[in-house]
């Protein structure tokens, strides 16, 4: 009888990172790439003001309608987490009054770019007070802060 010794083999201690580096590289070029293409909306150059932030817990529950006026001052929609898509004045009441039937408890705000008419907006605010929002808050930028370290 032949007893066949077996080589005891010793266990690598070393990971090989290397394909897991070229997954990663290949993965940040794709997001790279990608990235910008997921951002979409309407470029509006918001006013700034000192205003308390929207708390988060209020809109959790709720549809949330956006509507923004360009800087031509077109109307632009968004419902819930529908993109920004430009509207006519008829189009964007019938379809927040339809919104605000079915949740009226969606909450309604306007993003006016601060080059635009200021009747754009108004006008936009009419609209929705006729669409049956019970309310319309509008959005702005906090103001930069100067890093001067002065104060008041």
């Amino acid at each position: 009888m032949a007893t066949g010794k077996r080589k005891k083999r010793r266990m690598m201690g070393e990971i090989n990172v290397v394909p897991y580096i070229d997954v990663m590289l290949v993965l940040l070029i794709i997001f790279m790439v990608t990235a910008p293409l997921l951002i979409q909306g309407v470029d509006v150059d918001l006013p700034s003001l000192d205003a308390e932030p929207i708390d988060p817990d209020q809109l959790q529950d709720s549809q949330l309608i956006t509507v923004t006026v360009d800087r031509q001052g077109e109307f632009h929609l968004s419902i819930g987490d529908d993109d920004d898509r430009p509207v006519s004045s008829d189009e964007l009441h019938d379809r927040v009054a339809e919104a605000l039937r079915e949740r009226p408890d969606s909450p309604v705000y306007v993003r006016g770019d601060r080059n635009v008419d200021y009747g754009s907006v108004m006008t936009a605010m009419s609209l929705l007070r006729d669409a049956g929002a019970a309310g319309v808050g509008l959005i702005t930028e906090p103001p930069e802060r100067s890093s001067g370290g002065g104060g008041a």
